[in-house]
């Protein structure tokens, strides 16, 4: 056990009030703990920010959640929400490379071609780069070497062009990081599961255990931020606006110093900011668990969302997106063709498109203001769709040290930290996207478990 049993009357703080936080603060209410909610900013939702453009409501962050996990579409039905998940109306992506768009090739896992045909179709790859990929089928067994990178495994066995062209745009655009510094098992799971059950890394891929039926992921209607709404009305006590600048252990329990005050005392503290915010708060109580924490590095991404009068596209959007790999040297990343992946934003007579730039290693559009952006945006955009017009109306929304990156070595990592927590400071836990999985449904899951585990000290039995 983390740590022994709790006293009765156990008071928990949840430092955060992101998806994790929210999760994880109603979970242990559920249970019958007494719960105060910590967040420095003046909303709750990290990430999840439903805005409006052009009169409808669109996503600032994330606009789906896994669905074939049971982690958000369960909580969903515990809130009532449910009848509102909705799936996007297409999951067809493409490709820009060079002076066209292409077709995301079908049957493929993260960027893995599993079958060839498609491939060629696609015309993603060159003659050349087809007849590398096919020799996965042929080669022996190498070994990578304990937790290698994406782009090391992929590389090895399908060679440059599949790395480069759609593993890196679809693995590093989920993490905005680069398939040669991601390590394979933390960021790509499914293709490392692939990988051990084969020689060959296509086979391994095709003998994964079938998916279960129905949509890969799912929104709702009205906007993902309908969830924070919910969760907020069952999380306990919220002080909104305070900062805990520094946690320290105070006669058995420990200390929240609150900015401004007053302070908080708490039996447990749940911490569910990034990792970096986290190493500042714990400083004082384990300096082995923040010396790593404070070693996760983050990268920064912009998104701008752009409404069209539908007279300045001459092609259809005939798909949810694209995706512009990093050798193409754009500033944007992808392009979410906003009202084709969801019809209900066709309501506002206008065509949204929502871009997203900047991963690890290139901080272009952090340097630039929100004019230049969309200036920037609309240019690629442009180049890309062939538009004719400029934008109408415009969203731009920043996300500095938004995206953790799981380097070679992310998963001992966390292993450590939560080994010196445990040791130096039981009864603290740290949950979030930083550290075991991002997306909604990942951090969800983190928040289960951090709750689970307190309620197990604290001999309760859980209710989610």
């Amino acid at each position: 056990m983390w740590f022994g049993a709790m006293p009765e009357g156990s008071r928990v703080a949840v430092v955060g009030g992101g998806i994790t936080g929210l999760a994880t603060a109603r979970f242990l209410r559920q249970s019958g703990l007494t719960v105060t909610l910590v967040e420095a900013g003046n909303e709750l939702g990290g990430k999840i920010q439903t805005r409006e453009l052009a009169g409808v409501p669109v996503e600032a962050g994330p606009d789906t959640f896994l669905a074939r996990v049971p982690w958000a579409v369960g909580l969903c039905r515990e809130l009532g929400l449910e009848d509102d998940l909705v799936a996007p109306a297409t999951g067809k992506a493409w490709l820009w490379l060079g002076d066209r768009l292409r077709p995301l090739p079908e049957c493929h896992v993260l960027g893995v071609p599993t079958a060839l045909a498609p491939l060629v179709r696609s015309g993603v790859l060159s003659a050349a780069g087809v007849a590398r990929a096919a020799l996965d089928l042929v080669l022996p067994r190498n070994d990578p070497g304990p937790d290698p990178s994406v782009a090391k495994v992929v590389g090895r066995r399908m060679g440059r062009e599949v790395v480069e062209r759609l593993v890196d745009p679809l693995v590093g655009g989920i993490n905005a990081g680069r398939a040669d510094g991601l390590s394979l098992a933390a960021a790509a799971r499914p293709i490392a599961e692939g990988a051990g059950r084969s020689r060959s890394l296509v086979l391994g891929l095709r003998q994964a255990p079938p998916a279960p039926g129905g949509p890969v992921f799912l929104g709702l209607t009205g906007g993902l931020h309908r969830l924070v709404d919910r969760l907020a009305e069952e999380v306990g006590t919220v002080r909104l606006g305070t900062t805990v600048t520094q946690i320290t252990a105070a006669g058995g329990a420990y200390r929240l110093e609150c900015t401004p005050g007053p302070d908080i005392e708490a039996d447990v503290v749940v911490v569910t900011v990034p990792a970096f915010a986290a190493a500042r708060m714990l400083s004082a109580l384990s300096p082995g668990a923040t010396e790593q924490m404070a070693a996760i590095r983050h990268a920064s991404v912009v998104t701008a969302s752009l409404a069209y009068h539908p007279s300045a596209l001459v092609r259809p959007l005939d798909g949810a997106g694209m995706l512009v790999p990093r050798v193409e040297g754009r500033l944007i990343t992808a392009c979410t063709w906003s009202t084709s992946k969801w019809p209900a934003l066709a309501a506002s007579g206008m065509v949204l498109l929502r871009a997203s730039a900047g991963r690890d290693g290139d901080d272009r559009a952090m340097e630039l203001d929100d004019a230049e952006v969309v200036r920037r945006v609309h240019d690629e955009l442009t180049e890309a769709l062939d538009l004719r017009e400029a934008p109408v109306a415009s969203l731009v929304s920043r996300w500095p040290q938004g995206f953790p990156q799981y380097d070679v070595g992310h998963q001992a990592r966390v292993d450590d930290i939560e080994a010196a927590l445990a040791a130096d400071a039981p009864g603290v836990l740290v949950a979030g996207a930083s550290y075991r999985g991002l997306g909604i449904a990942a951090c969800i899951e983190q928040a289960w478990r951090a709750g689970e585990l307190v309620v197990n000290a604290a001999g309760l039995v859980g209710t989610a």
